[in-house]
């Protein structure tokens, strides 16, 4: 995994890599239905524009950052609906540069932060390179949301490694959307990035042990994908049912992704 201190920057170079995505889309396109329902790609980069303006409010104003954020305590939907009528408003044009302006001023305000310390966050304080790795997920998740809406095909790097860290630390939060108790072990969880580097989580002798491309497991924690469309091998039952249920992020599971509704990897 490149070195977390680099979290920030890589931030900003996935940011810059969904944006192309979009860049000289037609109106047409920007309407393209996502397979996040009832989202088009114009929904999928109003929500990364609000989710960076929390991110930076919680890095630079936590005063404001709570007062903008207790009706998303409360009901998060509802105010994640809320927040995105105000930025769907804006042309197409005007909406990409609110939006850069927005993820640069979080990555800078995180890189800004003592390390050691925490910012606020929805549920619970947060080290500033953990927010800043949560932020790379968003992006990759919801920029594969854009490019299989436009039938696109990302050339991904290795700053994927800091999803794989992120998706082992949030290892839990799929137990707990389905309503099941974590398991108490440890487990294994090694991945190869696209350069062939490999990144390794956990005890070497653990038994419960997860093996694979690390892009297909930040499909699989971002619920972008069906595990039974990609390379990820289980070794253990608790480590197979996690591959049943992973996700890296707190709240409901959602329907996720259908087997076979994308190109096996």
């Amino acid at each position: 995994m490149s070195n977390q201190t680099s979290v920030y920057d890589d931030l900003i170079a996935d940011g810059d890599d969904v944006e192309a995505l979009v860049t000289g889309l037609s109106p047409d396109q920007w309407s393209t239905a996502t397979p996040a329902p009832g989202w088009t790609v114009k929904h999928q980069i109003a929500h990364l524009a609000f989710v960076s303006h929390l991110a930076a409010l919680s890095a630079t104003d936590p005063d404001a950052f709570a007062e903008h954020v207790a009706d998303a305590r409360r009901d998060f939907q509802a105010a994640v609906n809320n927040a995105l009528t105000a930025y769907m408003e804006l042309p197409t044009d005007a909406l990409v540069e609110r939006w850069r302006q927005e993820r640069d001023t979080a990555a800078k305000a995180l890189a800004a932060v003592d390390p050691t310390g925490t910012v606020p966050w929805l549920v619970t304080p947060l080290p500033p390179s953990v927010l800043a790795a949560a932020g790379m997920m968003e992006l990759f998740g919801h920029g594969q949301d854009i490019a299989d809406a436009l039938g696109r095909t990302r050339e991904l790097t290795d700053r994927i490694g800091h999803l794989a860290w992120f998706g082992f630390r949030t290892r839990d939060f799929g137990y707990q959307a389905h309503g099941l108790t974590p398991p108490t072990q440890e487990f294994r969880v090694e991945l190869t990035g696209p350069s062939g580097v490999v990144w390794e989580f956990g005890p070497p002798d653990a038994t419960q042990r997860v093996t694979g491309p690390a892009v297909d497991f930040a499909l699989l924690v971002s619920r972008r994908r069906h595990r039974d469309d990609l390379s990820l091998t289980a070794q253990g039952e608790e480590a197979d049912r996690w591959l049943d249920v992973a996700q890296a992020y707190r709240g409901p599971a959602g329907p996720g992704r259908r087997p076979g509704q994308f190109a096996k990897r």
